[in-house]
């Protein structure tokens, strides 16, 4: 398991996976803050593609430091770029799910001359000011109103909304995140919820993470560099025209939606999503 010193002297990992590609792809897991492992190889991604899979500090294979206030997205920028100098790259190629969005995000408007290319999964953009509301996830738990569940989730759903949710009904609304909810569903699922830090999630967004949208959004708008921004047509968060708003941000931004799937596209339709980011890939790499 190879490792690398944050600027902060924080030791941090990062696991490979598969082979290919001009260079590695840098894949930063969401949650916010789970440890990259959910990520597995991205539906077989990384057969086509060399994935580096961070565990971001605290996560994983990572340390977790004493101090948590090096947690928050937007300070964890820094660690991408030690994480680069690591890799010997130039520029980078940065792949973020959910979450993770943000601090991608607030890398490329720290170090847009090192970004190569950012492929966005059903990402978040409150570094750039775009929050995704909850009525749209109201919207898109519509669309499931033929799922045998959906007469559970739905009361599920309002007490969570309205802070009343208790462990139960978080269970449930784990199914919203995928397509089908069969087997691969489940036991990703499972997987997320064993690995899920309360603690470092909050210290991901404690406040101020945001402060700096305007100026990031006047970055981003000038990156000189192709952006996917993929999402799922069942998706809450984002929705598809949120998830295309955000694409608009960038000279060179593209927007996919990936049919059937939800949160987590890898997982509802892995042949879809692998042949959408390599093709992608492969127009960074002409």
């Amino acid at each position: 398991m190879p490792t690398f010193d944050a600027p902060d002297q924080t030791r941090l990992a990062y696991h490979r996976n598969g082979s290919g590609g001009a260079q590695p792809l840098v894949c930063v897991p969401g949650g916010p803050m789970m440890r990259s492992a959910y990520l597995g190889d991205l539906g077989g991604l990384g057969a086509r593609q060399e994935l580096v899979l961070l565990d971001l500090r605290g996560t994983g294979d990572s340390e977790r430091p004493a101090d948590l206030t090096g947690l928050r997205v937007d300070r964890q920028a820094q660690d991408i770029e030690a994480l680069r100098v690591a890799l010997g790259l130039e520029r980078v190629d940065l792949l973020g799910h959910s979450a993770a969005g943000d601090l991608v995000l607030a890398y490329a408007a720290r170090y847009p001359e090192r970004v190569r290319s950012l492929v966005l999964v059903c990402a978040r953009a409150r570094t750039a000011g775009i929050d995704f509301l909850v009525e749209r996830r109201r919207e898109a738990l519509e669309l499931r109103r033929d799922e045998p569940w959906y007469e559970d989730i739905r009361p599920a759903f309002e007490r969570a909304v309205s802070g009343k949710a208790d462990d139960a009904d978080f269970d449930l609304l784990d199914r919203l995140n995928y397509g089908r909810w069969d087997e691969a569903a489940q036991q990703h699922a499972a997987a997320c919820a064993q690995w899920w830090d309360e603690e470092a999630a909050a210290a991901y967004l404690a406040p101020g993470a945001f402060d700096g949208a305007d100026a990031a959004r006047a970055v981003l708008a000038g990156l000189d560099a192709p952006v996917l921004v993929l999402s799922g047509a069942l998706d809450g968060s984002p929705r598809p025209d949120s998830a295309a708003e955000v694409a608009d941000l960038f000279p060179r931004g593209e927007h996919v939606v990936q049919a059937g799937a939800a949160h987590n596209p890898w997982v509802d339709g892995p042949e879809e999503f692998v042949r959408t980011v390599t093709g992608f890939l492969a127009r960074v790499d002409r």
